[in-house]
């Protein structure tokens, strides 16, 4: 498959994402691929470790390739989005409870399904270009990929603030809110990814990290756990409304552009899984109960139009006066009972 490529070197499997044209984004049969790989190697007493790059500068992989959710879902066809989300998530909990090392090299922008692939290994690794977020709120969507789990487990109430706004996070800000584990020069990774093939040792990782970058994001934690300190997107509000910091001025601005549905329902699913017995498993299955419904229901098509078909950045939102009903939140997030996300290998 030419937008990716997979092979074992030395004593590693590697698979390397090859769209850098699209920002590697991830396709339904890159997903397929990666899964079929690592259930492959699994097995294989010869692989010690599993390696994930990409090509280009700009990106390790900017999020998944919506635009044929677009086209199925304005048929009313929702059966593609579903399977692509289900089998998606499947991949997810695999790359995070893998029995090998898994080795993951994040340079640029590492959003959306990107996450999904670069961020649930054991070594993850970025550098000065590293641009890690989960924008999934500006286009109608929540955060998903297990992404949900970084964020309950991101410090205090830091997780709704990343889920909400799509923060960009630089390398530091990234092993601070917990997507990422090392901080390793990009000029080293060539010679660090020879010498993982060549040993299948995966400690190798920590013997070349370095002092991270300051977080930024350390600094507004304390304003953040303030202005979330609440239970409902309304709640957020009006404590934004009502300040007149610069923070604030600027995270109600972004939050005025997003889907107001996505960003009440990030906000209840991150106070339902925060707490003790919180899995990957369960937050693939908390996201799944949106992205389910979220192309009949939800703002996702409209965010794509808008985004990425009409490219007019001028979405028509539901409930367009942030105003969303507590029903609206929980229908969105009920069990599926049936439909539910089933991770029995297939």
């Amino acid at each position: 498959m030419s937008d990716i490529y997979i092979r074992t070197t030395g004593r590693a499997g590697r698979i390397t994402l090859t769209r850098p044209q699209a920002l590697n984004a991830l396709s339904y049969d890159m997903c397929m691929a990666i899964d079929t790989a690592l259930r492959n190697w699994r097995e294989d007493d010869a692989v010690d470790l599993i390696i994930f790059d990409a090509e280009g500068e700009k990106a390790f992989c900017a999020g998944g390739d919506i635009a044929e959710l677009y086209y199925f879902g304005t048929k009313g066809d929702y059966t593609f989005g579903r399977r692509f989300w289900r089998d998606e998530y499947r991949m997810n909990a695999l790359i995070y409870e893998y029995s090998k090392p898994v080795i993951s090299f994040l340079q640029g922008f590492t959003m959306g399904g990107g996450v999904g692939i670069g961020c649930h290994g054991s070594h993850r690794i970025v550098g000065d270009s590293s641009q890690i977020a989960m924008p999934e709120c500006s286009i109608g969507l929540i955060p998903d990929v297990g992404g949900s789990l970084m964020l309950a487990q991101a410090p205090g109430r830091m997780g709704e603030y990343l889920g909400t706004t799509g923060y960009r996070m630089g390398p530091g800000d990234a092993i601070y809110a917990g997507f990422a584990d090392y901080y390793i020069p990009q000029n080293i990774w060539p010679e660090l990814i020879e010498l993982l093939e060549a040993s299948g040792r995966a400690e190798l990782v920590s013997e070349h990290g370095q002092t991270a970058p300051a977080a930024a994001l350390a600094d507004q934690q304390a304003r953040v756990d303030t202005i979330y300190e609440g239970k409902t997107l309304a709640d957020v509000l009006i404590s934004l409304r009502n300040a007149d910091d610069d923070f604030s001025t600027k995270t109600l601005t972004v939050l005025n552009r997003n889907s107001a549905l996505s960003m009440a329902c990030t906000i209840e699913m991150l106070h339902q899984l925060r707490g003790e017995g919180l899995t990957v498993r369960k937050a693939l299955e908390m996201e799944y109960r949106y992205t389910f419904r979220a192309m009949e229901h939800g703002d996702i098509l409209e965010g794509i139009r808008a985004q990425i078909i009409d490219k007019d950045r001028n979405p028509q939102w539901q409930y367009s006066d942030m105003n969303v009903p507590a029903g609206a939140v929980l229908e969105m997030l009920r069990p599926l009972g049936r439909d539910a996300l089933s991770f029995a290998e297939e």
